[in-house]
């Protein structure tokens, strides 16, 4: 896997996310690239990283990951769907719409985890991805995000 994922090359005005943002110094700093049809991300969750039991990861955070993942694939597609690669235009900004997790079984902390992703329809500003979560090759999660590509003008704010 490469180490330049989708996300940097958002914009940085664009990049203090805290799951995917690479100007976020606290942050996750999830990289997605392409692996054939699908894309892919992977991140090892630390100890502080957990849930009810200390050795289980944090429900929020799979859903952090299926979501900046999702957003991530959403904006690759979109240029992958205009003739581009990441780095020959500039990233289309994708936001949360709707994110649906389905928690299958426990994701253990210090377990490589491995999110994959998939287009499932592109219409217009409007990407729904599907996804899976796996940890040491057991599939612990699943989820869907409906994403809306921003504005080229607007802010997030500015869009609601």
């Amino acid at each position: 896997m490469t180490t330049t994922g989708f996300q940097d090359h958002y914009p940085d005005d664009y990049a203090h996310c805290y799951g995917c943002g690479r100007l976020n110094e606290h942050g996750m700093r999830l990289k997605s690239v392409w692996d054939g049809p699908e894309s892919v991300c992977r991140f090892t969750p630390r100890p502080h990283q957990t849930g009810g039991l200390r050795d289980i990861v944090y429900g929020g955070l799979i859903a952090s990951l299926v979501d900046c993942h999702c957003a991530g694939t959403a904006a690759a597609a979109k240029l992958r769907e205009e003739g581009f690669q990441p780095g020959e235009r500039p990233m289309p900004r994708f936001v949360t719409a709707s994110l649906k997790v389905d928690y299958i079984a426990p994701t253990p902390i210090g377990v490589e985890i491995e999110v994959r992703a998939r287009v499932v329809e592109m219409k217009g500003r409007k990407a729904v991805i599907a996804a899976t979560v796996s940890a040491g090759g057991t599939m612990t999660a699943k989820g869907e995000a409906v994403m809306v590509q921003l504005r080229e003008t607007a802010s997030a704010t500015e869009e609601r």
